[in-house]
């Protein structure tokens, strides 16, 4: 992986243009910067002004609530799956601080009769906001439909069929999260608002964050500020990819750092959506990145039960 002191910039609507040269300029960007940086930046993608604006509003509407109300939403027994994670509760893998953060899962919603829906808990309908569940909805199935995109063209980048991911993505266990950083009012000692850390994932689709404070970790341990322009969104590579492609593409180090002291009394709001493949999906190292200059790096394990070990590392279990 090479030092950068930027993410570079790619345009979705070369991908899904018809035209073909354009299509194979824009599989060797995405290739090239998943294998050297493990984000980018993508315009074209699909999401509205209005859609991202009505998402934004109906989240600030929900962490607006008074604690008691958003803890109703915050279900025993489902580790954090579905609805309402209040502030503290996760922490990276390798930290015992909690992150200054508080959080609202969306899962997949099944509704082609897949028996695969019984695996997955159902969405929490939040009683006070009538839009906020249609509108995550949206949201998701948006994201949802550009992550495909992206892995089709990661799939030609790896010399698979086009189609590769569909039927592993189908129904998967993608999740989308809207995520509250609360104004800090005392000094958080360790704490950050999100500890250094690799998303467990295929990928990840960022829209845009209301505040600076994403930085991503080059090769030499510099911290790069990463600040997407209004229409665009940042995607990233999970630890789930990097496992398949036997570390080919990269799942780089990131965290949301604490803004300036004279910012604390600013809330931040980010929403990632972290796309899943199904649980029975084998995470083996692909063929096609296996040689003998990289061997095998990783064992042979499924997206359930790697997410599994994940959650317990999160301390969400």
């Amino acid at each position: 992986m090479s030092d950068f002191k930027k993410i570079p910039s790619i345009d979705l609507k070369d991908f899904t243009s018809g035209n073909p040269n354009e299509k194979k300029t824009f599989v060797k960007q995405l290739g090239d910067a998943y294998e050297n940086i493990g984000f980018v930046a993508v315009k074209n993608h699909g999401l509205s002004d209005k859609l991202c604006n009505d998402l934004y509003t109906q989240v600030q509407h929900f962490f607006n609530l008074p604690d008691a109300q958003k803890k109703a939403y915050e279900i025993d027994g489902l580790a954090g799956q579905r609805g309402y994670v209040s502030f503290g509760k996760e922490h990276a893998k390798n930290s015992n601080e909690g992150d200054l953060k508080e959080f609202w899962h969306f899962g997949q919603y099944v509704t082609d009769g897949d028996p695969i829906a019984e695996m997955y808990p159902d969405n929490i309908e939040v009683e006070e906001l009538p839009l906020f569940n249609k509108t995550g909805f949206n949201a998701y199935r948006k994201l949802e439909e550009t992550g495909r995109q992206l892995l089709r063209a990661i799939a030609l980048h790896l010399n698979l069929e086009e189609n590769y991911f569909e039927g592993k993505i189908h129904n998967g266990n993608s999740i989308l999260r809207p995520i509250h950083y609360p104004p800090i009012n005392k000094e958080p000692n360790n704490a950050v608002r999100a500890a250094e850390h690799e998303d467990i994932n295929l990928i990840t689709l960022l829209m845009g964050a209301s505040a600076e404070g994403l930085q991503v970790q080059n090769k030499s341990g510099e911290w790069i500020s990463v600040t997407a322009l209004p229409d665009q969104i940042v995607v990233n590579v999970g630890d789930m990819l990097q496992r398949l492609t036997n570390n080919k593409l990269k799942s780089t180090t990131h965290r949301v750092v604490n803004p300036a002291k004279e910012k604390w009394n600013q809330s931040r709001y980010s929403i990632p959506f972290f796309l899943h493949p199904r649980a029975d999906t084998s995470l083996a190292c692909l063929d096609c990145c296996i040689n003998t200059d990289t061997p095998k790096r990783y064992s042979d394990i499924t997206a359930g039960d790697y997410l599994t070990q994940r959650i317990e590392e999160l301390g969400l279990t």
